[in-house]
């Protein structure tokens, strides 16, 4: 059965930075399309970043230049480092994988989820 275990969120200051990791079992993390989402109260999932089986990446603009996305393949992970955090970055995020190989925006696309980490971006 997958599992996606996320940890590394928490509280940090504007302009701080946070690294979220992402443990997953019974899926290969080079093998299929994984991506970070997040979500607030009242609105829809956002994505974050994906990355794709061929390394491709692509991020959400409001993050661009900020974030980055990464697979660590001997440990099986996905990580993304989160710099320059803004108050509007307050969210819990979450890692999902999907059953295919190249990655998409809507959440809807996504086949697995984690239980999610909250971050939280003070002024």
């Amino acid at each position: 059965q997958v599992h996606l275990m996320e940890s590394g969120g928490g509280s940090v200051q504007a302009g701080g930075s946070l690294r979220l990791s992402c443990e997953v079992s019974a899926y290969t993390v080079t093998k299929y399309c994984m991506a970070w989402f997040r979500r607030t109260p009242g609105k829809e999932s956002e994505m974050v970043a994906y990355i794709e089986k061929n390394g491709s990446t692509d991020y959400a603009e409001s993050v661009q230049g900020r974030f980055t996305i990464a697979r660590d393949n001997t440990k099986n992970t996905l990580t993304l480092q989160m710099n320059s955090l803004k108050p509007e970055d307050t969210a819990i995020y979450y890692c999902v994988g999907r059953q295919g190989v190249a990655c998409y925006r809507p959440s809807y696309y996504y086949d697995y989820w984690g239980q999610g980490t909250q971050v939280t971006v003070s002024s």
